[in-house]
């Protein structure tokens, strides 16, 4: 039984939610701030601030498990350098998500940002 196991699906296969979750975890890392639907919002956030937990302490170990995460080198330095510092004496809550009016055009999907607190 699945009861209490629920995790968003975004409509794609597993390999593709994960790839997508990366890159989505990457662009964030890079520009601190990316326009995406909110059901990708909410099921980016978890990922990430996980990612961000692990890199608030700057062992060989966390880089390695954070490098395995995202398969990107320029975003795990960046994760650790500039972004993990800034939260060393916060606990969770890294990210929020912004909600706006305006559907997408075309489909008229609910859109969001998601960015981290400052």
């Amino acid at each position: 039984m699945r009861h209490s196991k629920h995790k968003y699906k975004l409509g794609v296969n597993p390999s593709h939610r994960k790839s997508l979750l990366r890159n989505l975890a990457t662009e964030l890392i890079d520009h601190g701030k990316i326009k995406t639907t909110q059901t990708k919002a909410k099921a980016l956030r978890p990922f990430v601030e996980k990612l961000v937990t692990a890199a608030k302490e700057d062992t060989v170990q966390n880089r390695r498990i954070v490098l395995a995460k995202l398969d990107n080198k320029a975003a795990t330095t960046k994760l650790f350098t500039e972004v993990a510092p800034k939260f060393k004496e916060r606990n969770g809550g890294y990210t929020r998500i912004i909600k706006l009016a305006d559907g997408r055009v075309g489909d008229a999907s609910k859109m969001g940002y998601i960015s981290f607190v400052e």
